[in-house]
């Protein structure tokens, strides 16, 4: 370690590990030696590293209720170590408001976790999970020829779905929280205790039966139910404390039969259209196949179908998925999966092999951005070439990348992968990238639902992509992490793209969801990246799928909060569950080396779109002014209407020619999570029955005019309820106060009558005048709450005739205003242009 910090640790402070462990073996009467004799520890930092507990392969060992929890053992050994002055640093840190605090932080090196020693921590579960001991692995393979869509037969079975009344449950969980809990604490294992033996026992070898399992990283089968010998019903655990998010499935079978067709249905899926519909076909991996033949995950199945489910329970409709398939082995260890599995140990297993590399670790730096929910460590990784002087640093711009917000999408994953193998490899356009920009990248941004396999959500019950302008650190700290991480970056240098990889459900191919710019300085620029990837990868990338329209309900995700914030290049990728409809790669599946090799065309398109030599950026921009006059034409054509393009059809809004984005299952946001909304209650009721203060009248003027309103309206309410006047009012229909002053008013004009006041109920300067009717009804509307609205800037108020319901009345002025606005006001913007950087090749398209 350091000689120094090792000096100056023995001189002031005793071990830590030592006093720690004399204290716990006391505690429990296991030890009752002096502390001399407990064996010295070199370093506190070694011992902590070099724990079988921190190991990966001893992640899964018996669990020892005596053992205190891994986590807080190591905030322990980090507090006695960090009460050192040398293990201090003075630091300006920045709160949740943004403020700066100076104060004493650990050196950011303690949290970089990752080290040759191999020591990695295991992946923490909520504290109801079980989890099974076994570690599950598979092995990356590409099918030689290509894997085709499913076609219909049209003779499809729709298995009627019979339940447990009529089957027998062979497996189901008891793990799962119940309606309306949220996430409280978490260790590593899952939960405490003996893990129960499965659902059934087999009687013999002439039992057929299935053996289900799911208890395993990403892993979500809830229930399986034995409907016939060789058909199953299978139900999805859906995403922890919510109540939906079905449709990622990861399970294991085993006593499989050879010769038998086999039939699974999933009985509790919530989207009305899938790929499924399309062709899709779901993936299986066989054990034996893996080991004998080095064959791993494939896709397979027959007579596929997803179809409404016929069980409906008046609140919300079900569908189904069912296929056939047949198992390559007799007594096999089988998997069945919606999408490549990429678990979070698969990640941490990548970093290592990074972090151990002499070379890339030279480039590529590994720090933890925060913890999850459940104290997992989220990763940010800094790639870049060090450079040789500050000015050489300070000129490089940030791209920034960031993956699995949405845990069942997988693909995502595998994206990153593919972009990581290539940046960090010793390729001369990946050191040319290394030279000239910063990437930050967040490769896993939601480890707790990658780990206990939801599909859309975090454990606290929300879709972190509809939050990224929380202010809730506590609450969502991955997206809140990031977020400032990126502000940050903002303030130090320019960003020239941010991209996050997700996955789609709905849609084949890959396509980006960008943003419009409303500045006609760069009109179509956020278009150009897209328009190149789609030339660059024209079998796998779509730009006819790509969408930049903002929809009022994705306001809160991550690409529009990042180009609210600046970032011009601001996109979420879409990559498909099922496969290509394009080029030499139509109508068949996507291999996970079809989505790594899109990893690295996100990077010959970086060169492409940064090339000093313009010609590639300007023939992209104006092929996109020919579409999108195309596109005006059409729009125009379907409404019926002529256009004259000799002018600034420019100016022609973007958005209004674009359909919205769709495939998001989770549109609008859910709003706070369970253990907020009692709090946020109370905070609300506070708020409602905490008093307005008045803001203080500044001068002699604003008080008489004041007093000079209210007395008006009060013997404005004193004449309303004269006696003379009830006749009249009582053929008026019930409205409210001012509106029913102002059709008084327009009756008494018209019969050349200007009301006046008695003396004695005027006061002040007004005394013996009479009031003109226009200056009431403005001088009532004044007073009206809503004044305060008109005067806000970007409204306009218009006020329309209003008939009276008694034929017999003059029309009356409806004071009533109505509010137009801009919905999506015009956001800052960085620079659109890169500098020149000699060193940049030209490339051409083929």
């Amino acid at each position: 370690m350091f000689p120094a910090l090792e000096k100056e640790l023995k001189q002031t402070l005793p071990d830590p590990y030592e006093d720690f462990m004399y204290r716990h073996l006391r505690y429990y009467g296991y030890f009752k030696a002096q502390r001399g004799s407990l064996p010295s520890s070199a370093t506190p930092q070694r011992v902590w590293k070099n724990n079988p507990r921190y190991l990966l392969s001893g992640s899964f060992r018996e669990r020892d209720d005596l053992i205190p929890d891994p986590l807080q053992k190591e905030k322990l050994l980090y507090s006695l170590m960090l009460k050192s002055p040398l293990l201090q640093s003075r630091r300006l840190l920045h709160d949740e408001f943004g403020k700066v605090n100076p104060q004493r932080r650990e050196p950011r090196d303690l949290f970089a976790f990752l080290s040759s020693s191999g020591a990695l921590q295991a992946p923490r579960w909520p504290v109801e999970c079980e989890v099974i001991k076994e570690n599950i692995h598979h092995i990356e393979w590409v099918p030689p020829q290509p894997e085709y869509f499913y076609q219909p037969t049209g003779n499809e079975k729709l298995p009627e779905i019979v339940g447990e009344e009529k089957g027998t449950v062979v497996y189901q969980l008891d793990s799962v929280p119940a309606e309306g809990s949220y996430f409280t604490s978490s260790r590593v294992g899952g939960k405490r205790g003996i893990i129960k033996e499965l659902a059934v026992m087999l009687q013999g070898p002439e039992d057929n039966t299935l053996l289900f399992e799911s208890r395993f990283e990403s892993g979500n089968l809830q229930k399986a139910v034995r409907v016939d010998t060789y058909e199953y019903e299978l139900t999805l655990r859906t995403d922890l404390y919510t109540n939906k998010h079905t449709q990622w499935f990861y399970f294991r079978v085993q006593n499989t039969r050879k010769d038998a067709t086999y039939r699974f249905t999933i009985v509790n899926l919530l989207k009305p259209k899938s790929l499924y519909t399309l062709g899709m076909k779901p993936l299986m991996y066989s054990q034996l196949d893996a080991n004998t033949r080095n064959v791993g995950w494939r896709r397979e199945g027959n007579e596929i179908k997803y179809y409404r489910n016929n069980t409906d329970d008046g609140q919300q409709a079900f569908y189904c998925l069912t296929w056939t398939t047949r198992f390559p082995y007799d007594q096999d260890t089988c998997f069945f999966a919606h999408f490549y599995p990429y678990t979070y140990t698969d990640l941490q297993c990548y970093l290592l092999s990074v972090a151990n590399n002499p070379v890339q670790s030279q480039f590529c730096k590994l720090r933890t951005l925060c913890r999850s929910l459940a104290g997992n460590t989220v990763y940010l990784l800094t790639i870049t070439n060090p450079s040789r002087t500050p000015q050489e640093a300070a000129a490089k711009k940030a791209v920034v990348l960031s993956a699995r917000v949405h845990p069942g999408e997988s693909n995502g994953s595998w994206i990153m992968k593919g972009f990581l193998d290539f940046i960090l490899s010793d390729s001369p356009d990946a050191q040319l990238l290394r030279d000239i920009f910063v990437f930050k990248v967040v490769p896993m941004l939601n480890p707790d639902g990658v780990i206990v396999g939801n599909y859309r959500c975090s454990l606290a019950g929300r879709d972190l992509n509809r939050h990224y302008k929380t202010i809730l650190k506590e609450s969502f700290p991955c997206i809140w992490y990031t977020r400032n991480m990126i502000k940050r970056l903002l303030e130090e240098r320019e960003v020239l793209l941010y991209c996050d990889f997700h996955g789609h459900s709905r849609k084949n191919n890959i396509f980006l969801y960008g943003c419009n710019n409303n500045n006609r300085k760069y009109w179509l620029h956020e278009r150009v990246f897209p328009l190149m990837l789609s030339k660059n990868a024209p079998d796998k990338f779509s730009f006819h799928s790509c969408n930049f329209k903002v929809q009022k309900c994705k306001e809160g995700t991550g690409r529009v909060v990042m180009w609210r914030m600046g970032i011009l290049n601001s996109y979420t990728m879409e990559s498909t569950f099922g496969g290509s409809t394009l080029g030499t790669k139509r109508d068949t599946h996507f291999t996970t080396e079809d989505l790594k090799s899109l990893g690295y065309h996100v990077c010959d398109t970086l060169l492409d779109f940064c090339d000093p030599d313009r010609a590639k950026f300007t023939q992209c921009l104006a092929e996109l002014k020919e579409l999108l006059q195309q596109e005006i034409h059409k729009k125009f054509n379907e409404l019926g209407q002529d256009m004259d393009l000799e002018g600034n059809w420019s100016d022609i809004s973007l958005s209004d020619i674009e359909s919205s984005t769709s495939g998001s299952d989770s549109s609008l946001s859910e709003g706070l999570p369970a253990h907020l909304l009692n709090i946020a209650h109370e905070l609300n009721q506070k708020k409602m029955h905490k008093k307005k203060k008045k803001k203080p009248l500044q001068t002699r003027k604003q008080r008489n005019e004041q007093y000079q309103k209210n007395n008006l309206m009060r013997e404005l309410k004193l004449t309303e309820d004269a006696p003379e006047r009830a006749g009249f009012a009582s053929t008026l229909p019930k409205q409210p106060t001012f509106f029913k002053n102002s059709e008084n008013t327009s009756s008494s004009t018209m019969k050349n009558e200007k009301p006046r006041l008695n003396e004695s109920q005027l006061s002040g300067r007004n005394k013996g005048t009479s009031l003109d009717p226009s200056k009431m009804t403005a001088l009532i509307l004044t007073t009206n709450k809503e004044r305060t609205q008109r005067e806000k800037p970007g409204f306009t108020v218009s006020c329309s005739p209003k008939r009276s319901t008694d034929p017999s009345q003059e029309p009356a002025l409806d004071m009533k205003p109505t509010w137009s606005r801009n919905r999506y006001p015009a956001a800052k913007r960085g620079r659109a242009t890169m500098a020149a950087y000699p060193s940049l090749h030209v490339y051409t398209y083929p």
